[in-house]
């Protein structure tokens, strides 16, 4: 497979097929554009970030990827590496479009804040004022609560990777298609119990955004897509950006890959995506996500007082562990530099979405194989847009008895970490497999072998109470069980 970066090309605006002539001018438009994006990062630069992703993919046995930069609040540059479509030797370029997955909840959050900021949508009125064919429940469920994962709406009812047996469930593995995909999403669970009440339990739910898109529709009087294609798309001009629609035929769509028990890389378990578009149903391109941040950062999209909103974290009262999120953006940061994003992983995909609001600098790395993490390339790649200096990955020794305290099992929703000492070294257990810790510091302990970092309490003195798991720039909060 050719390890090489591919020159942007543009695609068909797929609104009308007809159109040919307007779709060959966007083309245009869109090659134009990326050729003087590109001279906006130095040859040095543009260099380390093209090593990077080739070493990528080489590593990873990864079909494609395509990577995009906002620097100093601009859209800089975009490139695609490696293959869109394996069959049919498809290179993927800045154009091809990928599943978002779950970054397709910073794009619902954004709507829902609009809404709000113009008056439309009470975040803290009961959710069936909008939306009142969703049963009523014991306590009332918000809007703000449900961006936040606070609602008490049920996940997925098996864990979703890997795909290949996670198939057999009907939401994971759903395949078929809805013209009406709210309504068909909010079936699946409409009628159950909540897992808590609202505001006491952080539970991740994609369905629950379900929910948010409904509330959508009835505060804007518009679909759901509509909404989300004028507060949004339209104002960001994110042009190759739509619903993941299974049985329309979308320009330049990647094929979707993962791999195999032997590690083989192979077509990706089938989806259907209609009934979850607003957590995780649109497609995109990485200039497009790039066009995004930049509006964010412009105040395009909603003013800074309702920007810093979705930022901020919120907080259940349960205190039994949460992902350090806000309204539909994830938190955490990188080398000691705050970020805000979301990563999103499905069939056939890996995303990550990264920005450091200070620096006003972005990335967005998308990926067509799920077996492919791109957590990793993400933060490297933000790293070096940033010049953050690099970090010798050197391991001290530590006096055994000051990991004592860190010893136990920790848990957030259904994951569960036990921590153990061996010698003056960490093991991280996590389902039945033992990973050896580096440490880089009394607080700090690395995985080896990806990017990520449990982070322990200050004191090193009492039981840790809570670890921080740091990967790919978002913290998630375990609490101690035992």
């Amino acid at each position: 497979m050719q390890r090489r970066p591919n020159s942007a090309r543009g695609g068909l605006h797929p609104r009308r097929f007809h159109q040919l002539a307007a779709a060959l001018l966007l083309s245009l438009l869109s090659a134009n554009t990326a050729s003087a994006q590109a001279a906006k990062l130095s040859p040095e630069l543009q260099a380390k970030i093209e090593n990077a992703a080739t070493t990528f993919l080489s590593e990873r046995n990864a079909p494609g990827i395509s990577v995009a930069v906002v620097r100093a609040g601009d859209f800089v540059w975009s490139s695609g590496f490696g293959l869109a479509d394996l069959e049919n030797s498809v290179p993927a370029t800045s154009q091809t479009v990928y599943r978002l997955a779950s970054i397709s909840k910073t794009l619902t959050a954004t709507t829902a804040l609009a809404l709000w900021e113009g008056g439309k949508l009470d975040l803290d009125a009961a959710v069936q004022k909008y939306y009142p064919a969703f049963p009523e429940k014991p306590w009332p469920i918000t809007t703000r609560q449900l961006l936040g994962h606070l609602g008490g709406i049920r996940s997925y009812n098996v864990p979703e990777f890997p795909y290949s047996e996670s198939q057999s469930d009907p939401e994971v593995g759903n395949t078929r298609h809805f013209e009406k995909g709210i309504e068909a999403g909010l079936k699946f669970f409409a009628s159950e119990p909540l897992v808590a009440p609202p505001g006491t339990h952080f539970k991740y739910s994609t369905h629950g955004y379900s929910l948010v898109g409904g509330a959508i529709e009835g505060a804007s009087g518009q679909s759901y897509a509509d909404c989300v294609r004028q507060r949004v798309l339209v104002p960001a001009d994110m042009r190759q950006t739509y619903p993941d629609d299974r049985v329309a035929v979308i320009p330049l769509r990647t094929r979707f890959y993962s791999k195999d028990q032997a590690g083989a890389v192979v077509h990706a378990e089938p989806l259907d995506a209609s009934y979850k578009v607003p957590g995780g149903g649109w497609l995109s391109t990485a200039p497009d996500m790039a066009r995004f941040m930049v509006a964010i950062l412009h105040d395009r999209l909603v003013a800074r007082a309702t920007r810093d909103l979705m930022w901020t974290a919120v907080q259940p009262t349960d205190g039994l562990g949460r992902m350090a999120y806000g309204l539909g953006w994830q938190l955490g940061e990188v080398d000691g530099v705050k970020v805000i994003g979301h990563g999103g992983s499905q069939q056939g995909t890996s995303a990550l979405l990264l920005l450091a609001p200070e620096a006003r600098t972005g990335v967005v790395v998308l990926g067509n194989s799920d077996s492919a993490g791109v957590s990793g390339l993400a933060t490297q790649v933000l790293k070096l847009v940033l010049e953050l200096p690099a970090r010798e990955p050197k391991e001290i020794a530590l006096d055994p008895a000051a990991l004592e305290p860190c010893v136990g099992t920790y848990q957030l929703g259904d994951f569960k970490l036990a921590i153990t000492r061996d010698g003056g070294r960490l093991l991280a257990g996590i389902r039945g497999h033992q990973n050896p810790l580096t440490p880089r510091s009394a607080r700090e302990h690395a995985f080896q072998g990806f990017d990520a970092q449990l982070i322990f309490p200050a004191d090193g003195r009492s039981p840790a109470k809570e670890v921080i798991l740091r990967e790919g720039g978002t913290d998630s909060y375990l609490v101690r069980i035992d």
